[in-house]
């Protein structure tokens, strides 16, 4: 039990440091866009690997911070389901939906993927654009980010979910060290 917790700990602790480090991805995207917005406007000047970057910086924050979004209980869930209920049923739900639904489609999401990702690194695929960002593989390979982050999250999830369970109460809160003894 005492290593589920870990394991547990650490998938949060990763997709809590990968969300906060692609957040500032969001502050980039604004400065960048009021940049060209004055450069359009102001100046008449337009350079399009800036415009490209923010397409990129809003793949980047959607595609690689969506094991964050769900560590935080920020992703949609049906509430007629799920909003009324008591913990056992909440963790009976995250339980059967991180087994039926999500890693299933991360799987899915990764097999679809992976021909496509690899691929664009054959040719290092970059902008049909001369100008543009040559990186469009890197770009490519958040997919495989977004499916492996979200389906670590969800194991991290299963496995909180399966404590509430049995019964077990184990501090699995990101920097709680608190256990129950003898777990």
């Amino acid at each position: 039990m005492r290593s589920l917790a870990s394991l547990a700990r650490g998938i949060d602790a990763i997709n809590e440091w990968i969300g906060r480090t692609v957040a500032w991805l969001a502050l980039g995207m604004v400065l960048i866009q009021v940049i060209v917005v004055v450069m359009r406007y102001v100046f008449g000047l337009s350079i399009l690997m800036m415009q490209e970057s923010i397409w990129y910086m809003h793949a980047i924050v959607f595609l690689t911070a969506a094991g964050y979004t769900l560590l935080h209980n920020g992703h949609v869930r049906v509430d007629i389901l799920y909003g009324n209920v008591g913990p056992i049923a909440k963790a009976r739900i995250d339980l059967l939906g991180v087994i039926v639904i999500l890693l299933p489609i991360c799987v899915m999401i990764w097999w679809v993927s992976w021909p496509y990702v690899m691929a664009a690194w054959a040719v290092r695929e970059g902008s049909v654009e001369i100008s543009g960002i040559p990186g469009v593989y890197l770009l490519k390979t958040c997919m495989l980010v977004f499916s492996g982050g979200l389906a670590i999250q969800g194991v991290s999830l299963a496995i909180k979910s399966w404590f509430t369970l049995m019964g077990i109460e184990v501090g699995i809160a990101i920097g709680d060290d608190s256990e129950e003894p003898g777990l």
